[in-house]
């Protein structure tokens, strides 16, 4: 069974080809195929794609579209749901991507939600980070965009955290941005084995992002052992596990909203998980695997 990849970047590291590489290798392990030269039983394209046409099966997984007032959202969705409308079968990353795109795009006639996982292997075979200055080690890792709200991590970890605890901040934060404080670290852009390390030392993940989808650094640092501190709003919840720590927000009614203009926070405001979904990516590339090959498809 060989997949064609449409829209992939098997040498970025960005969230959607990061997922790429570990469905390639789990499916790889499972029997299918990668080979561009050779002709496809499927494709598989991620978000969307500028072909016409197929002349197999085209599934696309969807991470989301666009919403913010802010930009001509409506121009940069008119591909995806073009690609949508053509698409065989869509593979939604949580519910709450499955609600909002159906909102702007209407009911696909074949759809599966499958959240994101993470490479359990790889993972056991990283050593933990050899770091042990505090009682207890909080992080975060993101593309620090303002929905991502690391001020609101930031005051999460000085306001609950121990007075010998630590965070360490994972990704690009300008000087001018950076928070000062003596037990917060800003340690600039990991590479994935070194935020693995950084996650098994963490007894705490913080990621209190906006209207987030299914964010790959959830799954991988609650794979690692982390508890996930997140928002209610959003799909991140799904993912994080029912031990999470959720901070209710007020419901989002999927009408456009300036993205980039979070709301503060009321931290004393929480509540429990429902969701405790599948994370290892052996299970997690077998469920595209059925869902790209099973007879609804072919």
């Amino acid at each position: 069974m060989n997949i064609n990849l449409e829209n992939v970047n098997l040498e970025s590291n960005s969230g959607p080809n990061s997922f790429a590489n570990k469905l390639v290798k789990y499916l790889s392990i499972d029997g299918c195929t990668f080979n561009s030269a050779v002709s496809p039983d499927a494709y598989l394209c991620f978000i969307e794609t500028n072909k016409r046409s197929f002349d197999k099966p085209m599934i696309q997984r969807l991470d989301g579209i666009y919403f913010n007032l802010m930009q001509d959202y409506k121009s940069q969705n008119a591909n995806i749901k073009r690609t949508y409308d053509m698409a065989d079968g869509v593979v939604f990353q949580s519910e709450f991507n499955k609600q909002l795109i159906t909102r702007y795009f209407g009911e696909h006639k074949n759809s599966v939600v499958i959240h994101n996982g993470a490479d359990i292997e790889t993972i056991s075979e990283t050593p933990e980070l050899n770091f042990h200055r505090y009682d207890n080690l909080w992080s975060c890792a993101s593309s620090w965009r303002p929905h991502k709200r690391l001020e609101e991590n930031i005051r999460y970890f000085i306001e609950h955290s121990g007075e010998n605890d630590g965070l360490m901040v994972a990704g690009e934060v300008g000087h001018h941005k950076r928070i000062k404080h003596d037990r917060i670290h800003y340690v600039g852009t990991l590479n994935q084995k070194q935020l693995f390390a950084l996650y098994k030392r963490s007894k705490y993940f913080i990621h209190l992002a906006w209207l987030d989808h299914c964010p790959n650094v959830v799954v991988d640092a609650r794979a690692c052992g982390c508890q996930i501190i997140c928002s209610s709003a959003g799909g991140t919840r799904e993912i994080a596990g029912p031990n999470a720590i959720i901070i209710q927000e007020t419901e989002w009614d999927f009408e456009p909203v300036e993205l980039y203009d979070p709301p503060a926070m009321n931290f004393e405001k929480k509540v429990d998980n429902p969701f405790n979904s599948e994370y290892n990516m052996v299970e997690v590339s077998r469920k595209y695997k059925n869902f790209i090959f099973g007879e609804n498809i072919l």
